[in-house]
């Protein structure tokens, strides 16, 4: 069912942070940017909505550079704005402030179902363009069903895991969750996160046979890497994050890795992805399509987008893995 734009999405629309603007690196005169070149039937300039995931200043630079990518292969002037959340920037495609937008997976499903965008690509990580949640605790004598197990990554560093959680693909695991005990802290991300939040909620309910709203208590770290430090530091006996965000600590923590134990994992969850605005032609969504998959051919263009949002590579929109994601949101009143 789509839900009608709130007075206070609007508002959140309104109060966009234009934190970064493109450098436009396009030459008209050089590209063709009329009807008779490499515009098509472009409007003469497309704005590119992010959401900061890093420091700002940080994606600021880097969207600019994708931007003015962008701009170079469509023929038309990029402008790259930050918005303050993925609310402002799903508001923002509907109310013609954004023409392309950059989401994570719940996200991305609230802009097609809010506002009428179009999901067009998904970035791909470690070759996959689905992940997981990992559920990871201080605690393995509870919650591992089996033998931890240690693995090595490229460099060295160990990992902790048990009821094989190791494996590339989840779920795994899920008998141990429910060993979680009913009012126990648990240390999630933030409650906008696919990852961090919505699916492994909404995991533990259907485990638990609990609500996933109001019978969990939550603790949002704010962060991935927070949240394991939560648990390793102890404020919470258990917790999540993306799939493996021990890494991001591993260089100022070396024992990070085995500190907490992973021991279960979400369903895949469709990576982040591009939506476009439904008010583009089709031949308009096409050729961003086609920039964006130009710009992933290119070494430049790779060491951008790893830059913006760690991504490896981009794929054509998997609709099936995003209705999955509507569900789950469905949870939670997103709908």
């Amino acid at each position: 069912m789509k839900r009608s734009l709130s007075a206070a999405a609007l508002a959140a629309a309104t109060a966009l942070v234009l934190a970064a603007c493109g450098s436009g690196g396009g030459d008209d005169d050089a590209t063709g940017g009329d009807a008779e070149g490499g515009g098509g039937d472009l409007p003469d300039t497309l704005v590119l909505g992010l959401v900061p995931s890093v420091e700002v200043d940080a994606l600021t630079e880097d969207a600019s550079e994708l931007a003015a990518m962008l701009s170079d292969e469509l023929g038309v002037e990029v402008e790259a704005e930050v918005t303050t959340d993925f609310t402002a920037l799903v508001v923002a495609m509907g109310t013609g402030q954004a023409d392309i937008g950059m989401f994570g997976p719940i996200a991305l499903v609230n802009a097609v179902d809010q506002s009428d965008a179009v999901a067009i690509l998904q970035s791909v990580r470690f070759g996959s363009s689905t992940y997981h949640t990992q559920w990871f605790t201080n605690d393995p004598g509870t919650y591992c069903l089996d033998e931890a197990i240690t693995v090595p990554d490229d460099e060295g560093s160990e990992y902790a895991f048990c009821n094989g959680a190791e494996a590339s693909e989840g779920p795994t695991g899920e008998d141990a969750l429910a060993l979680v005990p009913e009012g126990a802290p648990i240390s999630f991300v933030d409650a906008a996160s696919a990852s961090g939040y919505y699916y492994p909620a909404t995991q533990l309910g259907e485990v638990q046979g609990i609500d996933p709203v109001n019978d969990i208590n939550t603790v949002f770290a704010g962060g991935h890497p927070n949240s394991v430090q939560n648990v390793a530091r102890g404020d919470a006996p258990v917790g999540v994050s993306f799939n493996d965000a021990r890494t991001d600590l591993i260089e100022e923590d070396p024992e990070i890795g085995t500190a907490v134990t992973v021991f279960a994992s979400s369903p895949e969850i469709p990576n982040d992805g591009v939506a476009v605005s439904g008010e583009l032609s089709e031949e308009a969504q096409q050729q961003i399509a086609d920039a964006f998959l130009a710009i992933a051919e290119t070494d430049e263009g790779l060491a951008v987008l790893d830059a913006v949002y760690s991504i490896e590579g981009l794929v054509p929109a998997d609709l099936e893995a995003l209705d999955a994601a509507r569900q789950v949101a469905a949870n939670f009143g997103e709908e």
